[in-house]
């Protein structure tokens, strides 16, 4: 029975069906296969704390197969040669696979290119040469990227950025620090964004340009792995730029004007976790009913009281509404629409119900939650680390309060 009364369209629940059997057929499989490799963190990272190379070379069979498929690429611009779907495709198909995948059966991250990491409308604006030089890995799965826009004193406010771009003949010199890019540690290509002109910038008035370089390049260097929860190993890392020597057909879009292009892989950064955090809270709700219609305490299912089965009700209803605003927002903008305030709202609401899903299933699960067996506390870690990723809640707030306040109040 489903419980959307507007479906979506056939083409996306052709690739979104057709992903997902992909999924069961090759990514389930190799977690299987790889129980061991999963289970211990000293097999998946090297001692660096970059992935382990068995771990590279599982990754590269997931995105290559599915590259070879035809899903990897699905939501490339055509003319880049992908196969064109918008957002509402994106956001979800990206939901599907979290709710079938859950947090144990994470290589599923890598069968649809991540805006971030992979071929993106990100990349719609690039050169016809940085197009010939980087698009065919990209697109192939063969190659990653990674998105160099936070710095140590620059987070929420991007703007605030210090890596400078300075003219060297007909290119640039970057010199400049990036934290907490994602992917960074093992990508091919690294989109960075620097100050081009320093008095446009500091008035906002752009003076940001963003330049796509390959990570081997002199002057490039990843300068720490840092590490979260407690592991010993990661995908984000600290960058670090000296006198990296850039070209004119490096720039990705208009020069100066980089800060879009930032502000746009945020909003799909958006996308992504929205669609993350509504499918990870649907995955931890289903396991919480499920053992709460066989777990049994007092002569009954533990299902039968209320004190357990009311908060997963609530769980339910929020997560419809967050499922919803995700798949609205995402319309909007396939429809031209900028939809700031809608983005924001659904980011925000998605990741704080999605949240509560999760820490509830823990909570219905009693003590059996915090086992590694389950990976709830995969999905608690992940999007905890969402709530601030891309827009901290407090951020989207202000984003949304400044245009209710600015006249924008349709609902």
């Amino acid at each position: 029975m489903t419980a959307i009364a507007t479906p979506l369209p056939e083409d996306i629940c052709a690739v979104r069906d057709g992903l997902l059997a992909f999924v069961e057929s090759e990514v389930i499989p190799r977690h299987e296969r790889n129980k061991a490799l999963f289970e211990n963190p000293r097999q998946l990272f090297a001692e660096d704390g970059r992935f382990s190379d068995e771990l590279l070379q599982l990754i590269h069979e997931v995105r290559t197969r599915s590259a070879a498929a035809g899903f990897y690429q699905m939501c490339v611009p055509e003319a880049l040669g992908g196969s064109g779907f918008g957002h509402l495709a994106y956001y979800a198909v990206w939901e599907a696979l979290f709710h079938r995948c859950g947090p144990g059966n994470w290589l599923m991250l890598y069968a649809l290119a991540h805006w971030a990491f992979g071929p993106s409308r990100l990349l719609e604006q690039v050169t016809e040469q940085a197009r010939d030089a980087f698009m065919p890995g990209l697109m192939d799965g063969t190659k990653s990227m990674c998105f160099g826009l936070s710095e140590p004193n620059a987070g929420s406010d991007a703007s605030m950025i210090k890596t400078r771009a300075t003219p060297d003949g007909d290119g640039w010199r970057i010199s400049g620090r990036k934290i907490w890019t994602t992917n960074a540690p093992v990508a091919d290509y690294c989109v960075i964004f620097s100050v081009t002109d320093a008095e446009r910038a500091a008035s906002k008035r752009g003076g940001i340009s963003a330049f796509i370089v390959p990570t081997d390049s002199p002057g490039f260097q990843v300068q720490r792995i840092i590490k979260l929860f407690g592991h010993i190993g990661g995908d984000e890392a600290e960058l670090a730029f000296d006198d990296l020597y850039v070209e004119p057909w490096q720039v990705v879009g208009e020069l100066h004007q980089g800060f879009k292009a930032a502000l746009y892989g945020v909003s799909l950064g958006r996308i992504y976790n929205s669609a993350r955090s509504v499918g990870y809270g649907r995955w931890a709700l289903e396991q919480a009913l499920d053992y709460a219609n066989t777990r049994e305490a007092f002569g009954d299912t533990i299902a039968s009281y209320q004190g357990v089965s009311f908060p997963l009700a609530e769980c339910a209803t929020e997560l419809h509404a967050a499922h919803l605003m995700g798949l609205n927002a995402a319309t909007l903008l396939d429809e031209g629409h900028s939809a700031i305030k809608e983005l924001s709202m659904t980011k925000a609401y998605s990741v704080q119900v999605g949240f509560k899903a999760v820490d509830q299933a823990i909570q219905t699960h009693g003590a059996m939650g915090f086992t590694n067996e389950l990976n709830l506390t995969e999905a608690w870690h992940s999007l905890r680390v969402v709530n601030i990723a891309d827009g901290t809640n407090e951020i989207l707030n202000r984003t949304i309060a400044q245009r209710l306040l600015k006249g924008d109040v349709d609902l």
